[in-house]
């Protein structure tokens, strides 16, 4: 959908709204209503046609511009071959991970091993799987909803799960900025239950924070990776130990 067909459908979505006719939108422009039909028709209103009609529903063409932005479509996760196309180029992968941290493509090049004609080509790639939209002057607006995410186990979470292993835990966790404890409890099905929920809310303030900070110096901020897990386990080593396998199983029925 092309932004003017987008900002003329969330107008008269509006018009609707308010219960306004064609008829009164004519009167207050001062044309006949034929020829307001035929604007709309044609999608060929003036700026100041645009601004007028703001007017009357007492409302500023920047906030127009916001909800029909707001109203457009957007992705909410990408198929698992559509992943995997991300993941058979490394640059590709961290060109969309700078991408959804809102870097430019300047910031990109400037910071990595990417060409500017390289970077335009993946975030033409990008454009094609419908996570942005490549803007003039290589501007880039995302087109991906808030809550967002990889598909779970899919080929994104495989791609760091195996460098999360290597890399990212290969660390004494002592620096500023790093933190890591490892916690061992005997909890009910319910009680696990009851944690990953306030687990799920800490990473919705991980979220915010992100979102928060995307107006503060680009140089200001850090690429942070908080890794969580949870799961019934015991290490191998205890359970050899076992006189019988534990056979019992995990349920959260009438939790």
């Amino acid at each position: 959908m092309s932004q003017t067909h987008l900002l003329i459908s969330t107008l008269k979505n509006l018009l609707k709204a308010r219960g306004l006719t064609y008829a009164q939108v004519a009167k207050h422009l001062r044309l006949s209503e034929a020829s307001v039909k035929r604007q709309f028709s044609q999608q060929s209103f003036s700026l100041q046609t645009l601004e007028a009609i703001c007017d009357l529903l007492q409302l500023e063409l920047a906030e127009l511009v916001l909800q029909a932005q707001q109203a457009q479509p957007r992705l909410s996760q990408l198929s698992a071959a559509q992943e995997a196309e991300l993941v058979s180029d490394p640059r590709r992968v961290l060109l969309a991970i700078c991408v959804l941290n809102h870097w430019t493509l300047e910031q990109i090049v400037a910071t990595y091993q990417i060409t500017k004609e390289q970077g335009i080509a993946h975030l033409l790639r990008l454009d094609h799987l419908g996570m942005i939209k490549l803007m003039p002057e290589n501007r880039v607006s995302l087109r991906i909803a808030r809550d967002f995410s990889w598909l779970a186990g899919g080929p994104i979470h495989q791609f760091f799960r195996e460098r999360a292993q290597s890399d990212f835990l290969d660390s004494d966790f002592s620096h500023p900025g790093e933190l890591l404890r490892f916690q061992h409890a005997m909890l009910s099905p319910a009680a696990n239950l009851r944690f990953q929920q306030r687990l799920q809310r800490l990473l919705q303030e991980f979220t915010d924070l992100h979102e928060d900070g995307i107006t503060t110096p680009a140089n200001t901020r850090h690429g942070t990776s908080l890794l969580l897990a949870l799961r019934p386990w015991e290490p191998e080593v205890f359970s050899d130990l076992r006189r019988t396998p534990d056979s019992r199983g995990f349920s959260l029925a009438g939790c």
